[in-house]
């Protein structure tokens, strides 16, 4: 396996998935396979077939996938259209050209199919914290040639400063930030506002926005709708709801106060279009 750390990782395409696990991923693609229960077993298996991460594109993008570690990265290499319903509802409120933000961006699965959306006069930005993660989504960024997408290597939320994330060791995409006694494993981070990341990128108006950061949606948002001039308001949101009972207040209902509604809902994250 590839280190993250590695000083010259291999370019993209040198970890190709091989015949044998090529064959298990179109399985799964055409199969039922691609459900969320059967993944663990399938990244096994093509583990077995050969240790790594593997090359593969998604959603019109190149991605390094580190599937035995991320839910995340093996229900993008599983399942061709997972989080298609987010991305569909996303790219119909994002036009060329336009302004996508991604809060708790992980590897770039959101991030960069955007981008392919957006185009070069478009720009994303997305903002992903933890170390580790955040290298394998520039990684990716740069293996699809999007220079389009902006990487801010902070965490989102309710102040300047600095946070503790720590990870879930069988899923490195579920960093979550530590709000009481740090972990022994936590990792400290940069902690931005949302509307400063909008400034520093010279942004003025945001189409469309994903947030997903592990319960922590609430301090990120509600600092932003309250302080962020309505200018900046972004017309669609999808925000994950796994986590809601973390949540120190209801920012759905906030959000619905300030004119959104929701115009839809998955397993994992409501979605919100701004009247």
């Amino acid at each position: 396996m590839t280190p993250d750390n590695d000083p010259v990782p291999p370019p993209f395409g040198a970890l190709a998935p091989n015949a044998a696990q090529a064959a298990i991923i179109a399985l799964a693609h055409h199969s039922g396979l691609k459900r969320g229960a059967f993944r663990p077993m399938l990244s096994r298996l093509v583990t077995l077939l050969r240790a790594g991460p593997v090359d593969v594109t998604y959603q019109g993008a190149s991605f390094r996938f580190y599937h035995q570690a991320s839910a995340t990265e093996r229900g993008a290499l599983f399942n061709p259209d997972y989080n298609r319903e987010e991305l569909d509802f996303l790219r119909s409120h994002t036009p060329g050209g336009g302004v996508f933000v991604d809060v708790g961006a992980n590897v770039g699965t959101y991030a960069l199919a955007l981008a392919r959306h957006v185009g070069p006069r478009g720009c994303v930005i997305a903002v992903e914290p933890h170390p580790v993660t955040h290298e394998r989504l520039a990684f990716n960024r740069a293996a699809s040639g999007f220079a389009q997408v902006r990487l801010v290597a902070a965490a989102a939320a309710d102040a300047d400063g600095e946070l503790m994330i720590a990870t879930d060791a069988d899923n490195l995409g579920a960093s979550h930030v530590v709000t009481g006694l740090p972990a022994t494993d936590a990792t400290k981070v940069p902690a931005l506002r949302l509307q400063r990341i909008l400034d520093e990128a010279n942004v003025t108006k945001v189409d469309a926005l994903k947030i997903d950061v592990e319960g922590f949606e609430d301090r990120v948002l509600m600092s932003f709708f309250r302080d962020a001039p309505q200018a900046l308001w972004p017309r669609a949101v999808v925000i994950e709801h796994l986590s809601r009972e973390e949540w120190l207040e209801d920012c759905l209902g906030d959000m619905i106060g300030r004119g959104y509604r929701e115009t839809g809902r998955t397993r994992s994250n409501t979605l919100l279009l701004r009247s």
